[in-house]
């Protein structure tokens, strides 16, 4: 693809001293902690089927059959959540060649030498292994995940064929925890990044320094339109 990735519409530089920088909308936001509540509750109840010592975490729904009856709802809520996030943000996370020298330079990313880091759009290339990993596993939970809904289409697999989904489904919710994982203490350690997912809004200085391109993209922007505002 071209390097030039378009501009969200909700994005914007607003006026202040010091301005701030618009990065998520409200229902973006909203969308956001839906797909986070879905995946967190199924992993308890998943985790607490799969493994008897978790057990007791089906206290949490009711009961054994009340986690087991929920469970591959509360994965549909999870599918169209994220589809909505998915439909939104695939184009910014379509890789490109400043991707590639960002994980080159990830060394220093991690040692704290930013400044040698290459200029990044929106999102780097770390949230778009997230966000393509998490695409994957779902499809590949859903998929797996209707074979074993065995109220509704228990029927039509055999038991083999049922287990061996069953198997894959677990492994594929493991690697969505390692995901997982890695997704929050990166929004822990890059600070602000947690804050702007709960407000909506970063500093300039935020944006400058953490995702350049895609702040010199908003001001050309506002440029190109006349924005004395800013």
């Amino acid at each position: 693809m071209s390097d030039a990735e378009p501009v969200e519409s909700g994005d914007e530089i607003l006026p202040g001293n010091p301005p701030r920088v618009v990065r998520y909308r409200g229902a973006t936001r909203l969308n956001h902690w839906i797909t986070a509540a879905a995946m967190v509750l199924l992993i308890l109840s998943g985790v607490a089927m799969f493994w008897s010592p978790a057990f007791f975490l089906t206290a949490l729904f009711g009961g054994g059959q009340t986690a087991r009856f929920l469970h591959p709802w509360i994965g549909l809520i999870l599918v169209a959540s994220f589809a909505l996030l998915a439909r939104q943000f695939w184009r910014g996370n379509l890789w490109n060649r400043t991707d590639l020298d960002w994980m080159v330079h990830i060394g220093d990313l991690m040692q704290g030498r930013e400044e040698k880091m290459p200029e990044v759009d929106k999102f780097n290339a770390g949230q778009k292994f997230v966000f393509w990993s998490m695409a994957l596993l779902i499809l590949a939970m859903l998929a797996t995940g209707v074979v074993i809904w065995e109220q509704y289409f228990g029927g039509m697999t055999s038991i083999p064929i049922q287990r061996e989904a069953l198997l894959v489904h677990w492994l594929c919710a493991s690697l969505i925890i390692l995901v997982l994982i890695v997704h929050v203490y990166a929004a822990i350690w890059v600070r602000g990044s947690f804050d702007a997912m709960i407000r909506g809004w970063v500093s300039a200085g935020w944006a400058w320094r953490h995702h350049r391109l895609w702040f010199r993209r908003l001001a050309a922007r506002s440029a190109d339109r006349g924005d004395a505002r800013v």
